[in-house]
């Protein structure tokens, strides 16, 4: 569909230029009835030219594309309506590219809300990163401790923030699979989580933001980014990001398990509890480990299902760890509802990238 819309952005250009040719008696151009002034043509080149910059522009995912589409649209169907006896038929082109223009635009409004919640976490300093020792790991059960070890955490930086980039599958329950890629930032200081999503559903673009900021939670998935699918920010929202926050925190930032904000408990050599506590709000955890170190399985309780809003017992399965970025971690994981009549995976996720202590920012 990109290749087609960019050869009907050229097309539709490159017919312009009969007009320009008109009005400067480039041949016969036995198309136009009426007569074209030169200023006019001029008009109608200026049209080609930008038609074929609008397709560039949209063949290399440059963000001011769908501006340019609108405003030549508009100059298009201006030169239409002054011959429309003889070029009518372009306006079905036009409304074709406008509407596409119009959800690309959307799309972009809706994504920089996103960058600039991250631009505006990046602007909080964050302290310089200090090594993490084997002093640091003491008060953690000897499971997590080893965990550490093993994903090659300690004598590095400790982590302020992290980057991670995943592909993969969604699904509501009693629906089809449906693709997706996302870019989310954590920030460890604030407890902070923005997780940008783009999918295909049913064939049609749509977005998700997840925003955990500022002690609130939101959900909002726009389908073209025209039409909100999801809009919600209810108060069950906040424990249940809290959980995927700690999830992501256990499983893709694991030097931050040092905390003061999460205290611990042994439960054998290969589990441990967690507590995290956010500003009064404490959700938990059991974490289980192999005999190699690595986490292999994150369980909550306190993880509200959006379409029941009700608290069902939630676990992400971690497995095919890899060196990431010098860190061995995990690269494939699920998620999964354990509901009463039995286990739901909703989540497949495959980690693209993972980078910590990001400085760059959205502007």
């Amino acid at each position: 569909m990109r290749i087609v819309l960019v050869l009907l952005l050229i097309l539709h250009g490159l017919l312009h230029l009969m007009g320009f040719a008109k009005a400067f008696q480039f041949g016969e151009m036995e198309q136009f009835t009426k007569e074209i002034s030169k200023p006019m043509g001029i008009l109608w080149f200026l049209a080609a030219f930008l038609f074929i910059v609008t397709a560039i522009g949209f063949f290399l995912r440059k963000d001011w594309w769908p501006l340019l589409g609108i405003v030549i649209v508009i100059l298009s169907q201006g030169l239409i309506f002054n011959t429309w006896a003889d070029a009518k038929y372009g306006t079905i082109v036009n409304v074709i590219i406008l509407g596409v223009a119009i959800v690309g635009q959307s799309n972009l409004t809706f994504e920089n809300s996103y960058k600039g919640d991250v631009a505006s976490a990046m602007n909080i300093k964050a302290p310089s990163p200090e090594l993490l020792t084997e002093e640091d790991l003491a008060p953690l059960p000897m499971c997590v401790q080893k965990y550490l070890v093993y994903v090659g955490a300690v004598g590095k930086p400790k982590v302020n923030n992290v980057k991670i980039v995943f592909n993969g599958e969604m699904r509501d329950k009693g629906k089809d699979w449906f693709k997706f890629t996302s870019e989310q930032y954590n920030f460890f200081g604030t407890p902070t989580r923005l997780f940008f999503m783009k999918a295909q559903v049913m064939g049609l673009p749509t977005y998700g933001y997840h925003r955990y900021i500022n002690e609130a939670a939101s959900m909002n998935i726009n389908l073209l980014s025209l039409f909100s699918v999801v809009d919600m920010a209810v108060p069950e929202l906040y424990p249940t990001e809290t959980v995927t926050f700690f999830n992501d925190l256990c499983l893709f930032a694991p030097s931050a398990l040092i905390d003061d904000r999460i205290s611990w408990e042994t439960l054998d050599t290969l589990s441990a509890k967690a507590i995290f506590n956010n500003n009064g709000t404490k959700i938990s955890a059991i974490l289980y480990f192999n005999e190699m170190g690595q986490l292999i399985n994150f369980v909550s309780n306190d993880r509200y299902s959006v379409s029941e809003m009700k608290a069902f017992p939630f676990s992400t399965p971690a497995s095919n760890y890899k060196n990431i970025n010098g860190y061995q971690l995990p690269s494939y994981g699920e998620a999964i509802w354990h509901y009463p009549d039995g286990e739901f995976v909703y989540g497949k996720f495959e980690v693209v990238d993972i980078t910590y202590n990001v400085a760059d920012s959205y502007r």
